[in-house]
């Protein structure tokens, strides 16, 4: 039974029978808990999850959430169509072909090897270019879009909502996860600002919940290096925005712990609200796009922790609380190479480690 699940616990005390039906999360909690966390796994990721799989597996993480970009659609993934100067074998594939294959074997390599470890996905911009959409993105990852726990969440808030949608929330261990859909220039839109907002109100009256923590593939505006982030386009600026001040709302006014996650730049970055667009009102923010993804430079503005050229995921470790402890789990070229297990060439798995970068 996962944590996060519907559950139905029945207590004999003297010989009487209590049942008590719950939320498994809300009444147990513990001391301490650990999620995972990281997007952008296209061009490399299957050599680079399957270390992300082992790892998060043993850190006891109770989730792993991916932030988007599956496979890079606009072109062959390199851990599908090896780069021509490695001179591998490999067979003729035409684009048409690629991009039939291209989500199947996401779910293949780097999905079904996590298991019977919840997996909660966002979408990333690349699962909106043509000719993958949102709406087929929907239909090919229903199992998780519309996964139980995301279902009976959605019906609790609303018995009437059947609607599969790439934003939803969970909540667990009285910690609201929030995953928000900025996968195309014209979101956040008008039904998607509606929604986060009623949600941030119910959280803020909620005395159940202590935490609010938000997921998206691009980072919200005024961050560090926001020329890749929701500033790009119009409505992303201005709806982007209008999410930030609403959960800065819910830090100050109803004092709930406040956390957001993005991937969309293929680094690790701390503090990405640290800047002059968001001074007095900086919320804890984190990139982190290093499931496999062609490795950016850093920002000339970027913070002394933030690191570029490596592959890892963010761990959040949960206190009692409601706090959250965020730190970036790195993986080495052992580790990538023992996971693999000789599926793929020696050559192609260092390449991915050493060449998959922007030169």
């Amino acid at each position: 039974m996962n944590a996060h699940q519907n559950s139905r616990l029945s207590v004999f005390i003297r010989g009487h029978k209590i049942v008590c039906v719950f939320l498994l999360s809300s009444c147990v909690t513990p001391a301490q808990w650990k999620f995972a966390v990281s997007g952008d796994s296209r061009n490399c990721g299957d050599i680079v999850m399957p270390a992300i799989v082992q790892s998060v597996k043993s850190s006891g993480a109770e989730f792993y959430w991916h932030l988007g970009d599956f496979r890079a659609i606009y072109n062959f993934d390199e851990d599908i169509v090896p780069p021509r100067e490695l001179n591998l074998p490999s067979k003729p594939l035409t684009i048409q072909n690629y991009e039939n294959r291209a989500w199947p074997d996401f779910i293949e390599h780097q999905l079904a090897p996590f298991g019977d470890l919840p997996v909660q996905l966002a979408l990333g911009n690349h699962e909106t270019i043509l000719p993958a959409t949102r709406e087929k993105a929907l239909l090919q990852f229903a199992d998780w879009f519309d996964s139980p726990a995301i279902r009976e969440q959605r019906l609790k808030d609303d018995p009437r909502d059947h609607m599969l949608r790439a934003y939803y929330h969970w909540v667990q261990h009285s910690v609201d996860f929030i995953t928000l859909d900025n996968a195309s220039t014209d979101q956040f839109d008008r039904a998607q600002l509606r929604w986060i907002h009623a949600l941030l109100a119910r959280d803020e009256k909620s005395s159940e919940i202590r935490t609010i923590i938000v997921g998206m593939h691009e980072a919200l505006p005024g961050s560090i290096g926001e020329s890749h982030s929701m500033s790009e386009s119009p409505q992303g600026a201005v709806s982007g925005r209008e999410v930030y001040e609403a959960l800065w709302h819910a830090r100050e006014a109803a004092h709930k712990n406040v956390y957001v996650i993005a991937s969309h730049s293929h680094f690790y970055m701390p503090d990405v609200f640290q800047t002059a667009a968001w001074k007095g009102k900086v919320l804890p923010g984190w990139i982190v796009g290093t499931a496999g993804a062609v490795r950016y430079r850093l920002p000339k503005d970027a913070p002394p922790e933030a690191k570029t050229n490596v592959y890892g995921y963010l761990t959040g470790t949960v206190a009692p609380d409601g706090t959250i402890q965020m730190s970036f789990v790195q993986l080495d070229l052992g580790q990538i190479e023992r996971a693999v297990g000789g599926k793929y060439a020696p050559e192609l798995v260092r390449w991915c480690y050493e060449q998959n970068r922007q030169q």
